[in-house]
């Protein structure tokens, strides 16, 4: 059985963004649509739908590093800011999305805290990524036979 570690990042992605926003077990909230990700960036995120995939991505990365904390997926999501004429310096990205994602997805069962380690995949969680890669490796099957060896 397939698992994310086999599927490539963008499809698994993709998918779970697209299961999260249709059983609505995250929804962005109202100033979503203005805010930006954090001091680093110049823009708020272009794409509409750009909560779940954030959602969809924290997800993977439990599932990859977890247990994981707050201030190590600041340090992730964060970027480069540019300071004029100086190199660019690093910054996190903002904690308030994140921490509200994660609030959203313990609600949902799907990630639970792990003491002061940080926060981890339910067994809920980890059995729905592992469900959803299956699916993707099958479709890539579809597509592409010569992967069928590796199932």
């Amino acid at each position: 059985m397939p698992t994310v570690y086999e599927v490539p990042a963008d499809l698994l992605l993709k998918r779970l963004a697209e299961e999260l926003k249709r059983q609505q077990q995250v929804s962005p909230p109202q100033w979503a649509t203005f805010v930006k990700t954090g001091s680093h960036a110049e823009r708020p995120p272009q794409e509409k739908e750009w909560w779940y995939t954030r959602a969809a991505s924290l997800l993977r990365k439990l599932y990859l590093h977890g247990p994981i904390s707050l201030s190590e997926l600041e340090a992730e999501y964060g970027g480069g800011k540019s300071i004029g004429y100086f190199p660019r310096h690093r910054h996190d990205a903002g904690g308030a999305i994140i921490r509200r994602i994660l609030r959203q997805l313990e609600e949902a069962k799907l990630v639970a805290k792990d003491g002061r380690k940080g926060r981890v995949l339910t067994p809920k969680g980890r059995s729905r990524l592992d469900k959803l890669s299956t699916e993707v490796f099958a479709e890539l099957v579809k597509t592409q036979p010569q992967l069928a060896k590796y199932a």
